[in-house]
């Protein structure tokens, strides 16, 4: 069954594209970054991680890799076919109730920056349910300056260009962001809705989950480490 589209979110490019607007061929050609290094030096070695939108599972492998095991997570068919090595759930995260908890739950790729203020609560309410009581959440966090410092661009390492176009105010605190990969032989689009969170709402955002921020393990503030509050 086809999943239906999220209203404000779209791609376009080669191959399938996900609700969220995500091509699953640009996500299988792209690298993966600092994302397994940051998570390895915040968690227990051997850690049992529920990966929550783990599409084809770029940072799992590097993360089976260094001997984590890894329940990953993900709304799209397609892409949970790409992962390996990975006990796989497809499914909407705010919907998952696996009846079980984790060392670590992770919620990457600045899902908690979703526009909708009750998918946000979804998610970090599904990381809560499933962390176990000395057990953490690492999520990823847009940069300060994300929305403002438009445009720019970096090349990725598998030799794409990223191109954040633009970020348009479309009420209610959220902006459409346009982004743009380009690769020598194909080019994919995506347009996605993004809340900016300041550091007290993003606290804010946790506590209604019952979390609260540990940690920062970036300099930048990208990556933080929350807890259960008990």
């Amino acid at each position: 069954m086809e999943l239906k589209r999220r209203q404000g979110y779209q791609g376009t490019g080669p191959g399938p594209i996900t609700p969220d607007g995500c091509a699953v061929e640009l996500y299988s050609r792209m690298s993966v970054r600092d994302e397994p290094d940051v998570i390895a030096a915040a968690v227990p070695a051997g850690a049992h991680i529920l990966e929550l939108g783990c599409g084809v599972g770029r940072v799992t492998r590097p993360l089976l890799e260094r001997g984590f095991t890894v329940t990953a997570v993900d709304e799209s068919p397609e892409m949970l076919e790409r992962v390996r090595g990975a006990r796989t759930i497809c499914g909407p995260i705010e919907d998952l109730e696996l009846g079980e908890t984790f060392d670590v739950v992770m919620l990457a790729s600045f899902l908690v920056h979703a526009g909708d203020p009750e998918v946000r609560r979804g998610l970090l309410r599904a990381c809560a349910r499933h962390v176990a009581e000395d057990g953490c959440v690492l999520i990823q966090r847009e940069g300060a300056d994300y929305h403002t410092n438009l445009p720019r661009e970096r090349l990725d390492s598998a030799g794409c260009t990223v191109r954040i176009l633009s970020a348009e105010p479309v009420g209610d605190g959220v902006n459409s962001v346009r982004a743009e990969y380009e690769f020598p032989d194909a080019v994919w689009t995506h347009t996605f809705l993004s809340r900016p969170l300041s550091p007290r709402r993003f606290e804010e955002a946790l506590a209604e989950a019952g979390l609260r921020v540990d940690r920062c393990l970036t300099d930048e503030g990208t990556w933080v480490r929350a807890v259960p509050v008990r």
